[in-house]
């Protein structure tokens, strides 16, 4: 196994401080109402894509940012200590624009990749179904083909950003070949219903999609047809679980500086709360456990930066670190918050909800946990 990266260089730290200035400024001191409305205003999602975040992982020859994965990560850390909506729609739009730069045809790249780096149309990720989730090859949504296109029936469900989508990545069974297409929010046969009251990212502008007798041209196939779970879905998880873990450090960063502020601000019993030994035991957990998520998710940064093949491993090992980290670290800064914590006059409270989605979407704690000890189980860890 490679050994990782430990220190930034300097050009990543500015890149870093950057971020952060932009998050500080334009993000952080509004999402809590963006929480409360259950949608990101159409002009952040414009000033975000005008900063080259929405396109961050694509190379400059399709109007991208050329942005190294490791960069990438502390990109999606920085938004989602300000808001892991807004984090969440750089996560399924950069799933979508990193696969069809990876198995779109010629055309479909020419098409799609410049709108998608600049923002110009926003795309979503559509595999999970009201009944399937974690199996997802077991989709159920179909795709028949026709001579010039393919009839998709069926429905999605839980679709990120799929209130306002341009463009949606449809996983679809072809004669029991799982297959992906594009399908244009415009397409005839397509319907969608917004989904709101979610336990947390409720910004993220959920939706449900159905499908009846629509019509896809067959140019809009990415990849080929069987390929849509074992090469398009698996990369664009991969990608998402890596944003998402690094989503998570953001997430547990910003628990961790609200709960030292207020522990540095709040008296009872005549003291600081930072000078009572049982919260003192808190924030030294919160403080080693951030740091260790984000140690976790720098190695797989590197690794995928040198297209290491144990990228992939160490990128679920970093999501369920730091996901299962996320949420822990949550519940700490609402107690230490008390019951301000528990009110809206708090972001705490936002946190702890949003913690706890990272631990079901791109693979559940459990699927995780699965995925490592048979992986570890086979010998990479010192399994037999």
């Amino acid at each position: 196994m490679e050994r990782g990266v430990i220190e930034l260089n300097d050009d990543q730290v500015r890149q870093r401080e950057a971020f952060r200035s932009f998050v500080n400024t334009r993000v952080a001191p509004f999402a809590d109402d963006y929480d409360r409305e259950e949608r990101l205003p159409r002009a952040l999602i414009e000033e975000t894509a005008k900063q080259g975040y929405l396109g961050a992982v694509l190379p400059e020859e399709h109007g991208g940012g050329g942005m190294s994965m490791l960069v990438y990560g502390l990109l999606n850390e920085e938004i989602a200590r300000g808001c892991s909506s807004l984090r969440s729609l750089l996560t399924v739009h950069g799933m979508v624009a990193h696969v069809v730069l990876k198995w779109g045809s010629k055309d479909l790249r020419a098409r799609w990749l410049p709108r998608l780096a600049t923002g110009e149309k926003i795309a979503a990720f559509a595999l999970t179904e009201p009944d399937v989730g974690s199996d997802a090859r077991a989709i159920e949504t179909s795709a028949v083909a026709s001579s010039n296109s393919y009839v998709l029936n069926g429905r999605k469900r839980w679709i990120t950003f799929g209130q306002i989508a341009d463009v949606f990545l449809v996983f679809a069974q072809c004669e029991g070949r799982p297959t992906a297409l594009l399908v244009e929010r415009n397409t005839p046969g397509l319907s969608i219903e917004p989904i709101t009251g979610m336990l947390g990212v409720r910004a993220s502008m959920l939706a449900e999609l159905r499908f009846e007798n629509c019509r896809v041209p067959r140019e809009n196939i990415v990849g080929r047809e069987g390929f849509g779970f074992s090469h398009v879905a698996s990369m664009a998880l991969d990608l998402g679980r890596y944003t998402v873990a690094w989503g998570c450090v953001g997430i547990g960063q910003a628990c961790l500086e609200a709960s030292l502020n207020y522990a540095g601000e709040r008296r009872q019993f005549g003291a600081f709360l930072k000078d009572h030994q049982l919260v003192r035991r808190m924030l030294t957990g919160m403080i080693t456990n951030v740091k260790a998520a984000r140690l976790l998710c720098l190695h797989a940064g590197y690794l995928k930066d040198r297209g290491a093949t144990e990228a992939i491993m160490e990128t679920s090992v970093a999501k369920y670190f730091a996901s299962t980290m996320a949420t822990k670290v949550a519940s700490d800064a609402v107690q230490i918050h008390g019951a301000r914590g528990c009110s809206s006059e708090s972001s705490v409270q936002r946190y702890l909800r949003d913690a706890k989605i990272m631990e079901i979407i791109e693979g559940s704690t459990q699927m995780q946990e699965i995925l490592i000890a048979e992986h570890g189980y086979q010998g990479e860890y010192g399994g037999r």
